[in-house]
């Protein structure tokens, strides 16, 4: 390995950018972020720096200005093209410029340019942006700050443009040669009860005695090895709000920058019911690139990511209903179907499935997932059985809006599940994906396990539809509210809702209130939500409901330079000029004009390196200058026509093309068996039928602990036979052994439940006890709700 000593990138040139420091100002569910990047020039020769880094897609940026040797220059919002153009004369006139633009390709990575840094100054650049919170399953807000920016693959045909194009300097975390440090202060009027995180915080320090204000700072030496997360839970998030924002004076009324903005939450109580027993066409589409190799987190122990994807299959494979249609791809720089179209779901068509799944490798190259989507979709409809697709990936894919476009013109056909794997996946695809279609999104880091919460996703879509969404308001005579968020079709459990609306007309007098109304229909029942709220906007410096509320119409119109129709081109320019939110056709630019030193000769250019990760996948891009230069032939990922070697390390298993390399950690079951080990949660639930029983046999054995003998000797054949007496005592040992996770195994118990309903009769409490007293465990007989 090459050591480096100092601020250096792998050419052992100095690297200007020294810090990155963050600060996070969160109000119930939204956050305001500013971010400043420090750099200083040491050389003796005038520099360009370039810094590519991640941002969620959701993120709503509206703000850069550069602080340079004192001097404050504040950015404007430009037509990109026009940007670059004035970018790049300012700089060959000798003037001082910065450039922060959105990539074409995805939403989730922006890159910022320093032009003509001199010889000994300093520069600090600061980026602000605002952005809601999703809520967990638990209740808690979660806050992202990326800081792990994966390579994404690049296929045929994508853009040219794009500044993942080319590549820059990696480095080992520990030898990264810039630092980041994060103070988060947090405000909730219903109390903030805890704050986690899945990196090192000073303790949560709260600023008065109700705890409605607290303040958190990210431990020092944070290596880039993971996104910075943090979970806020408050006393109280299911409440019904509306925020009315005061619009900008100096704008006329009529624009969205002028009126009042409304930012609406509801959180609907949709009842929970038994899942549909035979609707729905299930198709699992699974990442099986060479980065599905890694390990889950940089943990040690963590569970490698095909490994994880193995064991989602097969709980989601044992959870579907019977008489349902289903099937599944894996993709790569190529894809695989386990079947030539769907089909129904029997003890033939799963054990099939599952004998493909046990054996199913990290082992198709690139990630080009458009190709099996538009497969997919080709497939003809199913009566009476709507397109559920499932779609887990590490996100690592260059030309999102390409993906997400295809999965909106099929919107009306189906909806779509998503699921980013470890860190760094597309926040852009992941989220675009699923917003497209209707569906929901989750994303998988840290401790979290694929098998929960894609279970928990598999339980939501079961649920019966929501229908007849509307949203009503009542407000004062020569007042009326525009929509400005698209309209909401699709209401899950357990889900938030969030819309904005733009206030037009004459403001009431003070102390006067309105109401907004969510009402659905769910199975021919009709549901209402309401929240009164004040008609007094409230002034905010930074107009972050009007900016999240652009952020919001920008995402249904601005698909990319390349993808988005000529009509909402125009209407997404302006709309993100008027707002100050950067979108895919502009880009922020700050000149220095009193600076005036013209450079002789190209600038010297300082890639800013990036970390590299255990695991990670072939680190193939990212360069200067914003993608102006095109990559070379050399700097694209293997294709179908490059082969990947697998090389055997000690303890590692590597894949190589020419010079570049993926190493991550692998035990060696994991090497040589398609097994599971010792799992026996996963071999219990493997050997479990489609029809939701099980058969007496030594497998079964095995997991309860016991002998064969044993188990037939205790059978009370007289009440029930022999798979009645398994599935019994397979559901007891869930209940007894699998508590903590039984959200990944409640779908299947409930299909083993309803079997033994039939099966059993009433004889089934005398049988329960029996299989209770055998197993000599505590497990509450009421769980079989006689």
């Amino acid at each position: 390995m090459v050591h480096f000593y100092g601020l250096l990138t792998l050419q052992r040139e100095p690297v200007p950018l020294k810090s990155i420091s963050v600060s996070v100002s969160i109000y119930e569910f939204v956050a305001d972020v500013s971010a400043t990047l420090n750099y200083e020039n040491a050389e003796k020769v005038p520099l360009e720096a370039v810094f590519l880094f991640p941002m969620d897609e959701d993120s709503a940026v509206y703000s850069f200005e550069a602080l340079v040797d004192g001097k404050k220059i504040v950015a404007e919002l430009q037509d990109k093209m026009k940007a670059r153009t004035n970018y790049e004369k300012a700089i060959s006139w000798g003037h001082q410029a910065f450039l922060l633009e959105e990539d074409s390709s995805s939403r989730d990575v922006f890159s910022c340019n320093v032009g003509n840094l001199q010889p000994g100054s300093k520069a600090a650049v600061t980026l602000k942006y605002v952005q809601e919170l999703p809520l967990e399953t638990d209740g808690a807000l979660r806050f992202v700050l990326p800081a792990v920016l994966n390579p994404r693959y690049q296929f045929s045909g994508s853009s040219k443009d794009s500044c993942l194009n080319v590549k820059t300097p990696i480095v080992p975390v520990e030898d990264l040669p810039y630092t980041l440090s994060m103070v988060a202060t947090i405000d909730s009027k219903h109390g903030i009860e805890k704050v986690q995180s899945n990196c090192p915080l000073s303790p949560t320090e709260y600023l008065g005695e109700d705890k409605t204000s607290a303040q958190v700072s990210l431990a020092a030496g944070h290596k880039f090895d993971r996104d910075v997360e943090l979970l806020i839970y408050y006393s109280e998030v299911h409440t019904p709000s509306v925020v009315l924002e005061m619009g900008m004076p100096k704008m006329k009324p009529g624009r969205l920058m002028g009126d009042p903005s409304a930012m609406v939450s509801f959180y609907p109580n949709i009842p929970e019911d038994q899942p549909s027993n035979t609707c729905g066409e299930f198709v699992f589409l699974m990442d099986r690139s060479g980065s599905m190799q890694s390990p889950m987190s940089s943990q040690d122990t963590s569970q490698l990511r095909i490994q994880a994807a193995k064991e989602t299959l097969i709980l989601l494979l044992k959870s579907l209903p019977m008489g349902c249609y289903f099937n599944i791809y894996g993709f790569g720089s190529s894809y695989e179907a386990y079947f030539l179209k769907s089909v129904k779901y029997t003890q033939q068509t799963m054990e099939e499935a599952l004998g493909r799944v046990k054996l199913m490798q990290a082992d198709l190259g690139g990630t080009e997932i458009l190709a099996p989507l538009q497969n997919i979709y080709r497939g003809p409809s199913i009566p009476g059985h709507p397109l559920q697709l499932f779609v887990f990936t590490d996100g690592e894919v260059t030309d999102t809006f390409s993906v997400i476009k295809e999965v909106r013109i099929n919107r009306q056909k189906h909806r779509c599940f998503s699921f980013g794997i470890g860190e760094g996946a597309s926040t852009s695809l992941i989220k675009g994906i699923a917003r497209a279609s209707g569906g929901t999104s989750e994303f998988i880091t840290g401790n979290d396990r694929m098998q929960s919460k894609a279970l928990r996703t598999l339980k939501r879509s079961l649920q019966p539809v929501v229908e007849d969404v509307s949203l009503s308001w009542h407000l004062p005579p020569g007042l009326s509210a525009k929509m400005l968020s698209p309209e909401q079709t699709v209401i899950f459990r357990g889900q938030r809702l969030i819309v904005y609306a733009q206030l037009t007309g004459r403001m009431p007098a003070a102390e006067t209130t309105g109401k907004v109304c969510l009402k659905y229909t769910l199975q021919g029942k009709t549901f209402e939500d309401k929240a009164t709220f004040p008609l007094q906007p409230k002034p905010d410096v930074n107009f972050t409901i009007h900016r999240l509320a652009a952020k919001s119409l920008l995402q249904t119109k601005d698909m990319g330079l390349r993808d988005t129709p000529a009509s909402d081109k125009k209407d997404s320019l302006n709309l993100s000029l008027e707002s100050g939110v950067i979108s895919s056709f502009t880009a922020f630019i700050a000149i220095n004009k009193e600076l005036n030193k013209p450079v002789q000769g190209p600038l010297a250019h300082r890639d800013i390196p990036r970390p590299m990760l255990l695991g990670a996948s072939t680190p193939l891009k990212i360069r200067c200058r914003s993608g102006f230069r095109k990559a070379l032939p050399s700097d694209r990922p293997p294709s179908a026509s490059q082969p990947i070697r697998r090389v055997m390390c000690c303890e590692a298993v590597s894949f190589q093309v020419d010079n570049y390399s993926l190493c991550g950690l692998i035990n060696h079951k994991d090497r040589h068996s398609p097994g599971f080990g010792e799992n026996h949660l996963v071999q219990l639930i493997y050997h479990q039928n489609a029809n939701g029983s099980w058969d007496l046999n030594e497998d079964l054995a095995k997991v309860l602990g016991v002998s064969l003998e044993e188990i037939t000797a205790a059978h009370p054949a007289e009440l029930v036979d022999s798979s009645g007496w398994a599935t019994i005592l397979a559901v007891i040992w869930l209940h007894g052994n699998g508590k903590d996770l039984k959200c990944e195994w409640e779908l299947l118990e409930r299909k083993a439940m309803a079997w033994m309903r039939v099966h059993a009769g009433s004889t089934m409490p005398l049988v329960v006890k029996a299989a209770i007293t055998f197993l000599k465990s505590s497990v509450d007989p009421a769980i079989f709700a006689f």
